[in-house]
């Protein structure tokens, strides 16, 4: 069938179709109060996160191959970096790899990094366009809840996508084609080069779960947000792909590749309006940076501890003689003794041992000399493991249970259904503004910070979208 006549009919009926329209079509007005709270919530934090993720080894190292593998066009801002510049999509990379650097953005359900993939690409993408002709902040809002939107609706079509993933990092593939939705929006493409946006990220997307826990982990957001932006741009010149990338074809694997049980449906807005899946499914915010799936450990750690302390007079670690750990069964956040700041990361016994030694986890707990503290060590070889039948790897269906024998034999044990942070028990405003001054402190001086601050809350009513990039 020749191209032009799947584009008319991916235009008129096709899952492809209907997600290109949806990305032209939607405007300002669709966005609700509740999906402006959220979501500028989420741009505040995935800043936040950026900015302290500016300061790892694994930035400095995407930075250098920024810089030195490709000539700088003095474009678009970098975190931390003030008065640098590269080329949009290098700087999205930068950027991208900054977020997830330690682990430490948003997450979503079904299960993804949504900001994170995001967010840099639209930064990059703001400073790209003449000042005269730059979109305005309500645009790079609306922009930024259709590549959520994008994101989250391609999630809900697989069942097994709901659960901890196994195979594939999400962000690397959902987040990608959200980069790409979001970027065609910002840029205003066509209906039919959103399509072909989506086609082409669908070609640049996916990476393994086997990176999880090493130094290149970050790459996935990084690549996600870059490659998404790329594919837009392509778009914008002229590259076509498959209309039917988003479709079920039988024995032509679009989308479907990526997930066995994929199921797809048309994005359909109504003329009445359109109900964002933000609306309804908020955002767990990490209170420290490591795997979601560690946090519940935690929390149910830091509940039994304080039994602990009132009741026995003897050194915390010395009073335990063994510790269960009834989690989920997730292979890749099963690590009982970690060797690294990235393992440790997605280690859920390293969260439960350091909550139990400390009083809590913060972004201190990971560094190397904290990782290797014989006290810590010798809590980590009183850990054992069970995975209860109803305990399922489901961000919103999980809980944690962490059980104490003691020396003189008694039992003390807490429990964690929701973790503070979770989408059901989200953060107060002052613990998100708590959060994100903490984090770009150590990056930016305090002016600059409250600046941010004001400019994100304010974001729907600011006249040029690349301030807030030139906030960074």
């Amino acid at each position: 069938m020749p191209l032009a006549v799947l584009a008319k009919r991916a235009s008129e009926e096709t899952v492809t179709g209907s997600f290109a329209s949806f990305i032209h079509d939607i405007h300002s007005g669709h966005l609700s109060d509740v999906v402006c709270h959220r979501s500028k919530r989420m741009i505040l934090d995935s800043i936040g996160v950026g900015l302290l993720g500016s300061t790892t080894c694994a930035f400095d190292i995407a930075l250098r191959y920024c810089q030195e593998m490709f000539p700088p066009s003095p474009v678009s801002s970098v975190y931390g970096r003030k008065g640098l510049k590269l080329s949009p999509p290098l700087a999205a990379f930068a950027n991208g790899v900054a977020v997830h650097s330690m682990d430490f953005d948003d997450t979503w359900h079904p299960p993804t990094h949504p900001s994170g993939a995001v967010l840099p690409a639209l930064l990059a993408a703001s400073q790209m366009l003449p000042e005269d002709s730059r979109p305005t902040g309500l645009d790079f809002l609306l922009a930024f809840n259709v590549g959520i939107e994008v994101q989250g609706r391609l999630l809900h079509f697989s069942r097994e996508a709901h659960d901890i993933p196994k195979r594939f990092h999400p962000p690397s593939v959902v987040g990608t084609l959200g980069s790409a939705a979001a970027t065609a929006k910002l840029l205003s493409l066509d209906t039919a080069q959103c399509g072909h946006a989506l086609a082409i990220a669908a070609s640049l997307a996916g990476a393994p779960m086997a990176n999880a826990a090493t130094l290149a982990k970050p790459l996935h957001v990084g690549n996600a947000t870059r490659l998404g932006l790329e594919a837009t741009l392509l778009a914008a010149r002229g590259m076509e792909a498959s209309p039917l990338i988003l479709d079920a074809i039988p024995g032509c694997a679009g989308f479907g590749a990526f997930c066995g049980d994929y199921q797809p449906r048309p994005l359909l807005l109504s003329a009445s309006g359109h109900e964002f899946l933000l609306k309804k499914q908020d955002v767990a915010f990490k209170s420290f940076p490591a795997h979601l799936g560690t946090h519940w450990a935690a929390e149910a750690a830091l509940s039994v501890r304080s039994l602990l302390t009132n009741l026995s007079s003897s050194s915390l670690p010395s009073a335990i003689r063994s510790i269960i750990l009834r989690v989920p069964e997730s292979k890749y956040i099963n690590r009982p003794f970690p060797c690294s700041e990235h393992e440790a990361r997605h280690s859920i016994q390293f969260s439960t041992c350091t909550a139990l030694l400390d009083g809590r986890v913060t972004a201190s707990s990971f560094k190397e000399d904290r990782i290797r503290r014989p006290e810590l060590l010798w809590l980590l070889s009183k850990v054992a493991v069970e995975h209860p039948e109803d305990n399922v790897a489901n961000f919103d269906k999980m809980y944690a249970e962490v059980e104490l024998t003691l020396q003189n034999g008694d039992v003390l044990a807490g429990r964690c259904d929701t973790f503070y942070g979770h989408w059901r028990k989200p953060l107060s405003r002052e613990s998100l503004i708590s959060k994100f001054q903490s984090s770009t402190l150590q990056v930016l001086q305090e002016d600059d910070v409250d600046h941010i601050i004001e400019v994100v809350d304010n974001l729907e009513d600011l006249p040029d979208s690349s301030l807030v990039a030139s906030c960074l």
